[in-house]
């Protein structure tokens, strides 16, 4: 096992702080690469969505993929985020009343996490379950959500620690490596749907991020790659190859994640950041070393 992926944030010529950071790479159910601990346990997070909405790419078979790669995003809530977001609360039959990611009707619809809720109302809704309370550990709409993720990781859902999300539904603990096996599964011919969200995640990068999220930059570095960052310093990512691959900053700070996934998958400092001040100058970088 090779040593962890160090993130350095640089002010000026000085060094100000540092990330430590875990990788793994999965193809074929087994280990191809790994940096610090693959077994390291935590949270998906919002790395999920693309399990989250496997049941949308199963049942509505009309729906656009913008709509099914807004379910799948942590958006910036730009225009054309938003746009997908209202499509898919219309087909539900839903408005942002409905959405249970926060408390203000006007800030739940510019939440980063609304277009998951919005497809999670429209499955309640074609499935015949109840609206209200969608979000929470019993509802059958988040015991789905636990079912897929541990199919798709090969763990069983019950030796999958749950708990509460930023926005409210459950969330998911696995360790790195199950991660990145579910992530290689999404890019496999045997999980059900998956196709579909590969397709609408790759053909819509921007919609699943934003033009300076991590994930997005991934996906337009990386040919034929799907990817989804977590908060907390976690990035998912299933390559055009069946690789999977589960990056987690150790601290949590999200600014390592893309820098040390970027180094991790060869890419070298091509996704190193900037520091910027409330200027807007460039004052330092955030970039990776091994």
């Amino acid at each position: 096992m090779a040593d962890p992926i160090r993130v350095v944030v640089q002010r000026g010529d000085t060094v100000e702080a540092e990330h430590v950071v875990h990788a793994v790479a999965v193809r074929d159910g087994q280990v191809t690469d790994s940096a610090g601990d693959p077994g390291l346990v935590t949270f998906m997070r919002s790395s999920a969505k693309p399990f989250q909405a496997l049941p949308l790419a199963r049942e509505e078979r009309d729906l656009p993929d913008t709509e099914l790669a807004i379910a799948c995003a942590s958006h910036d809530a730009l225009p054309e985020h938003l746009a997908a977001v209202e499509a898919l609360l219309a087909r539900a039959h839903a408005t942002a009343d409905d959405l249970e990611c926060g408390l203000d009707p006007e800030s739940k619809l510019r939440h980063n996490c609304s277009g998951k809720h919005a497809g999670m109302l429209l499955h309640a809704r074609t499935r015949g379950w109840p609206r209200e309370g969608y979000r929470l550990a019993g509802h059958p709409v988040q015991e789905e959500g636990l079912a897929l993720v541990a199919e798709a990781a090969g763990v069983a859902p019950d030796q999958i620690p749950t708990a509460v999300d930023g926005c409210g539904v459950v969330t998911f603990g696995l360790s790195l490596e199950a991660m990145a096996r579910a992530f290689a599964h999404l890019l496999s011919d045997d999980l059900d749907g998956a196709g579909r969200v590969v397709h609408a995640m790759r053909d819509n990068p921007v919609l699943i991020g934003g033009p300076a999220a991590a994930d997005t930059a991934l996906m337009q570095a990386i040919p034929g790659a799907i990817a989804k960052r977590g908060a907390e310093g976690l990035m998912c990512l299933g390559l055009a190859d069946g690789t999977g691959v589960a990056v987690k900053v150790e601290d949590g700070a999200n600014r390592a994640a893309g820098p040390a996934a970027g180094l991790f998958l060869g890419l070298g400092e091509r996704l190193a950041t900037t520091v910027i001040n409330s200027r807007g100058e460039q004052v330092g970088r955030v970039f990776p070393r091994s």
